[in-house]
């Protein structure tokens, strides 16, 4: 098969704008790797929509004439790549190489011109006067990056210096020109960005502080979709992101978004755009090997490859494109091994394995516990032997994971301009799959994984109307923590185990173990954990390896950890620029709505009876005049946003922006915006016991759904429900407070 698929790339490309043959000439081997992998991890749609975009682009038209040729900097003298060639006025044309070297066919006859371009740089044009020309460019950059034209400030082109706020932006040279590992690393050389790294493939961005890993207050837009998990709320790094071979250009809003864009813009926002296949033709491919290094983990290679396909019809009214892209690497091995007290807060203790109530914070099941009280189980005076907090034995991170990391995302579009102008009509959608690791509430296995996004976009230069859905699936993920607690609970229930280490301790202290003489308290507790323990499944073995696979396939947190979800997003917007229309103003509207269905099983959410429906609901408008000779522009915009379970809210924003200098070169620029988060998914409908905790989401229809009976010391039990535990809420010190004051009554007995 592999070869079959090569064979159709050559004999299908060879027309086309890339010398194909040569590159694989170059990096066989390389190649190869790549195909074999997408074979290998694709599923059978997959392998079909590759193989028929690869032989609808074999059929475009045969080209007469030939120009060659390539592209420098004027500067340096070095090479340029991703330069634009194109035949001026019709929508041929392709790209330089990374040595700068290009070849457009057409099958015009001269005389014609072309147009070699690139952002940044000053236009040149060339007359075309043989069938097969070569030409030298020599760029020379512009006098001013002030006229890039940006688009995430306002929803519609306009040049940086105009932009009514603050815009960062990287270009794609500067994307070709990162000495970060990727393209999504070198983000973090923007002015103002915090990148925030959980896993080998899983990195948060942000803006402005204030964000975890799991950044809920920062939207990540790839070509106008949301790229966060449906689930989740929050972006997956570059999990199901663009490839670096498929980047136009990314743009960063550092600070509150909400007055266009919404909910979470909150921090920030990012928009990354992807390559037209009517700019961007050819085909590109790349590897990269390295090594990471770490104590606990030693030297691991890592591979990284992928490639680019596209081109388009010599009308230019049909444009195809794909991507593929495939990381493997091992994975940073969690090795924190500190004591975590009764809260979830590690502090200062000193507190190891040998301790009774030890809870580390990479050990896995340590952390199932209760106090036993073991005068009142002996029935003994109060006092004698005391009461102390008893923790199971819990399992090392190490031995739950195989600390593979992957990645691989595919990424398709298909693109159609039927009047050949600025009309276009696209279908194009982006599939991730892989393994890596995420610490939320708990650290959360991702295995197999898979998360797809598919959009049909209709636009031109005054509008655009566009429909996307997100669906995941969490494959066969699971809760590395629930792992090790129902693993231990497969060999022996949490009863016998604390029975067996209560019956033991007490025996112990007092002497009544034959050949074993009364013990001290610590020697007592290190016999009873290790009688208690007599048995256990040990990792490796064929017990603990069929107790994992039964564990890992269990939905129900009770005894299993899967983690199960099928969360879907369902998302339409529009824009309408009124100012061919209006004449006093530049005026533009527009409006979406967005729906949830959240469906993990009761596994996160509480749902085991049915899927969960969110709909949210906005309109905004925004609008902008020059004066002064254009040197002064102000811009208002204002945005509504209605969502279930949370009352309407408005964003604000206005902007003034004037530019002095006689070529208008310098700008100065005063703005005030808002922006708004609203709770999460999670924050409303989660519904997850983690043994001493419960996680009940706020929403007024969850928090009835949910109580829990906790047995007291004193003896007998008291019942708290979801509602009381919300309203009777308390402050992070005074619980900590509390939580101090039990473990000293715990410790005096």
């Amino acid at each position: 098969m592999l070869k079959c698929l090569i064979l159709i790339v050559l004999l299908r490309l060879k027309k086309t704008t890339v010398n194909f043959k040569e590159t694989l000439n170059k990096s066989k081997k390389n190649i190869n790797f790549t195909f074999t992998k997408q074979i290998k991890y694709n599923c059978n749609m997959k392998n079909f929509i590759f193989t028929l975009l690869l032989t609808i682009i074999g059929y475009f038209s045969y080209s007469q004439t030939v120009i060659t040729g390539t592209v420098k900097e004027s500067a340096t003298n070095q090479p340029i790549p991703g330069a634009n060639v194109i035949v001026l006025g019709q929508n041929t044309g392709t790209t330089s190489d990374f040595d700068g070297n290009f070849r457009l066919e057409v099958s015009l006859n001269p005389p014609f011109q072309i147009e070699v371009s690139l952002l940044g740089f000053a236009s040149q044009t060339f007359s075309i006067t043989q069938k097969n020309q070569k030409i030298d460019v020599v760029l020379s950059e512009s006098q001013t990056l002030l006229d890039e034209v940006v688009i995430a400030a306002s929803r519609t082109p306009e040049s940086v210096r105009e932009s009514p706020v603050t815009i960062e932006r990287m270009t794609l040279k500067d994307i070709q020109a990162t000495a970060s590992p990727t393209f999504y690393d070198g983000i973090q050389n923007l002015k103002g960005v915090q990148m925030n790294t959980s896993s080998f493939t899983f990195k948060s961005v942000n803006t402005r502080g204030f964000a975890a890993i799991a950044n809920e207050r920062f939207v990540q837009l790839v070509d106008g979709m949301d790229n966060s998990s449906p689930a989740l709320n929050f972006v997956l790094g570059n999990l199901i992101g663009l490839s670096e071979l498929d980047v136009a250009s990314i743009e960063l809003l550092p600070g509150a978004s909400s007055a266009l864009y919404g909910a979470n813009a909150f921090n920030g926002i990012l928009f990354m755009t992807s390559k037209s296949p009517f700019d961007y033709p050819g085909v590109s491919a790349y590897v990269k090997s390295g090594i990471t290094s770490q104590e606990a983990a030693g030297e691991n290679a890592f591979y990284d490859v992928g490639f680019r396909v596209a081109n388009h019809t010599e009308d230019g009214k049909f444009g195809v494109k794909m991507d593929v892209t495939f990381l493997r690497g091992e994975e940073w091995h969690a090795t924190d091994f500190r004591h975590r007290d009764i809260n979830g807060f590690v502090g200062n203790s000193t507190k190891t394995r040998s301790d009774p109530d030890f809870d580390g914070v990479n050990v896995l099941g340590d952390l199932v516990g209760t106090t036993l009280n073991f005068d009142q189980l002996a029935g003994l005076p109060a006092g004698t032997l005391g009461a102390t907090r008893v923790t199971r034995t819990g399992y090392d991170e190490s031995t739950l994971t195989d600390n593979n990391a992957e990645s691989l995302k595919v990424g398709y579009g298909l693109h159609y301009r039927p009047w050949a102008n600025d009309f276009e009509i696209e279908l194009s959608g982006r599939f991730g799959t892989g393994k890596t690791i995420y610490q939320g509430t708990n650290r959360f296995r991702l295995d197999d994984f898979f998360i797809h996004q598919h959009k049909l976009e209709i636009r031109n230069k005054n509008f655009f109307v566009r429909g996307y859905i997100t669906d995941e699936d969490a494959g066969n993920s699971y809760d590395m923590v629930f792992a090790g607690i129902n693993i231990n609970r497969q060999w022996k229930s949490d009863t016998a185990w604390f029975t067996q280490y209560a019956q033991t301790f007490i025996g112990a202290r007092l002497g009544l173990i034959p050949g074993l003489p009364a013990q001290t308290e610590t020697a007592a507790h290190a016999f009873a954990r290790q009688q208690a323990d007599t048995g256990r499944l040990i990792p490796g073995t064929a017990a603990f390896k069929s107790a994992f696979q039964k564990v890992t396939s269990d939905p129900d947190l009770q005894t299993g950890a899967k983690f199960q979800d099928e969360t879907k997003l369902y998302h339409v917007e529009g824009n309408y620029n009124l100012t061919h229309l209006v004449k006093f103003a530049d005026v533009q509207v527009g409006g979406s709505f967005r729906e949830f269905l959240l469906n993990s099983s009761g596994t996160i959410f509480n749902d085991a009876d049915g899927a969960i429906d969110i709909r949210e609901l906005a309109a905004y408008s925004q609008i902008s005049k020059k004066f002064m000779d254009d040197r002064l522009k102000l811009t208002g915009s204002i945005r509504w946003d209605e969502s279930r379970n949370f009352d309407s809210n408005y964003s604000p924003r206005i902007s003034a922006v004037y530019s002095v200098g006689a070529q208008k070169q310098h700008t100065f620029r005063a703005s005030f915006q808002t922006g708004f988060r609203n709770p999460t998914t999670q924050d409303q409908y989660i519904g997850l016991d983690l043994g001493n905790i419960l996680l009940v989401g706020s929403a007024p229809d969850n928090i009835d759904k949910f109580s829990r009976t906790f047995n007291l010391t004193t003896g007998g039990t008291s019942t708290i429900t979801g509602r009381e535990a919300y309203e009777d809420s308390y402050t992070i010190p005074s619980a900590q407070a509390f939580g101090a004051a039990v473990q000293a009554a715990i410790n005096g007995g």
